[in-house]
């Protein structure tokens, strides 16, 4: 129904743009629509129609649009406004939402607004973005309300009451001391239904770790998933209470890296606008064009060391694609796995050796299942056993060479540091295409020869 909707609107928008009537647009945009259904709409338009679409949205809702956005969208718009008209449209956003938007903006612009800013927002936007983003400490909201031990669950009641509104996916009061160290959570249905004459000490909950300030972002994922969380504090280093992180922000992380996953494996930026310029789109993605030209050489230069052997046997160049093929394939699936499992914390170096010899032996098997087939079809194809027995025990050692470095690139180049989604690929076809050749064409030099 919302698909349907868009598209409607989308398509009056269109309309709009030639005839100049925006009137129906701007009510849609406004009154009919949610945020992140105008977001999404946004996303999906033109740069045209989106700086249209913008334009005709309500200043009161322009907060909410800009946080549903993503980071390449997001900072197209904010491009084009000065320092008074970022923090007008920002200053109703959660201090971590906040965050997120001026981690996108010039530094000058960035000085400039905390300069504008009172100081206490001033002093909690500083804390936030005093961590890295995919922290933590980074995602986490300051807003929080906190209650000391020795108060009674009445008198905790009380105070909740002298606040026009608790903050959003507040689902618990965390305990404090004065010194503000964590000491425990105290869940809103446990206080509501206890004797209100009792201490919070006596029904608090301590068995709760708070996260620390440093754990990078997909832990903190991992966390909530596993504990099934609503909500948790955020601690520094002397256990002093920070701030707390919601699963709002937690869905958000899991759809980025999921994101990350993706476009990572073709060389693109996670948040990488649809309908970005064309130079800034040629921009990002030549340099991956550039790097997968230098691996191509690589394959290609293995096989001008055997340009003798294929001249004389020309099935050869036919058949040549087949072992490439077949091992990336092969490699891509271990690679696939590796990476999902790092992502979900299942890999670890206590059980990569189990997982190295499972697809080993899943990697010979199916290599030797693999290579029968297409040995018998390059037998009868080209009415020659040798080339049939060559391409089978090219593609046997293919597919164990593309199972090991599936399995052992991600955790490779975990350790030193460099993105698996990222550059994982690009090496394992690499190896792959020349393991493959190698092979393929090494084993007929020599039957041949």
């Amino acid at each position: 129904m919302i698909e349907t909707t868009e598209r409607t609107d989308l398509d009056k928008l269109s309309e709009a743009v030639e005839s100049g009537e925006f009137k129906q647009i701007r009510y849609t945009l406004n009154n009919t629509l949610r945020p992140s259904e105008v977001a999404h709409l946004l996303e999906k338009s033109p740069p045209k129609e989106r700086r249209l679409l913008w334009s005709l949205i309500h200043q009161e809702l322009e907060a909410d649009v800009l946080q549903d956005l993503g980071d390449d969208v997001r900072t197209e718009i904010l491009s084009q406004m000065d320092a008074h008209e970022v923090l007008a449209i920002t200053e109703a956003l959660e201090t971590d939402d906040m965050a997120d938007v001026i981690q996108q903006l010039p530094e000058t612009l960035t000085r400039e607004i905390l300069r504008s800013m009172g100081s206490q927002n001033r002093e909690r936007l500083e804390a936030v973005l005093s961590y890295p983003e995919d922290t933590a400490g980074g995602l986490m909201n300051t807003d929080t309300i906190t209650v000391r031990p020795d108060i009674s669950v009445e008198t905790a009641l009380r105070f909740l009451r002298r606040h026009d509104e608790l903050p959003d996916m507040t689902d618990s009061l965390f305990v404090v001391n004065r010194r503000d160290e964590y000491i425990g959570n105290l869940p809103l249905t446990r206080m509501l239904v206890s004797d209100p004459t009792i201490t919070v000490r006596e029904i608090m909950f301590t068995d709760a770790e708070p996260i620390e300030a440093e754990m990078p972002d997909d832990k903190v994922a991992q966390l909530f998933e596993q504990e099934d969380l609503v909500s948790a504090p955020v601690v520094d280093e002397n256990n002093k209470l920070l701030g707390r992180i919601t699963i709002d922000d937690v869905v958000d992380v899991i759809r980025e890296d999921a994101d990350h996953s993706l476009m990572s494996m073709a060389g693109l930026d996670d948040d990488e606008d649809t309908f970005a310029p064309i130079m800034k789109t040629t921009r990002r993605r030549a340099v991956w064009l550039g790097v997968n030209l230098i691996t191509a050489f690589i394959a290609s230069a293995v096989i001008g060391i055997f340009e003798d052997t294929i001249d004389k046997v020309v099935a050869l160049a036919v058949l040549m694609p087949i072992v490439a093929s077949m091992g990336g394939i092969a490699g891509s699936q271990a690679l696939t796995l590796v990476i999902r499992g790092q992502a979900l914390g299942h890999v670890e170096r206590s059980n990569a050796g189990w997982l190295l010899n499972r697809e080993l032996v899943v990697g010979t098997v199916n290599g030797i299942l693999w290579a029968v087939v297409v040995a018998i079809i390059a037998v009868l194809w080209f009415q020659d056993t040798t080339i049939g027995l060559i391409i089978g025990c090219a593609i046997v050692i293919n597919l164990i060479a593309a199972a090991l470095a599936g399995t052992m690139l991600p955790i490779i180049l975990k350790a030193w540091g460099i993105d698996p989604a990222l550059a994982g690929s690009v090496l394992l076809t690499t190896i792959t295409d020349v393991v493959g050749f190698f092979a393929f064409l090494g084993l007929a030099t020599f039957f041949y020869s």
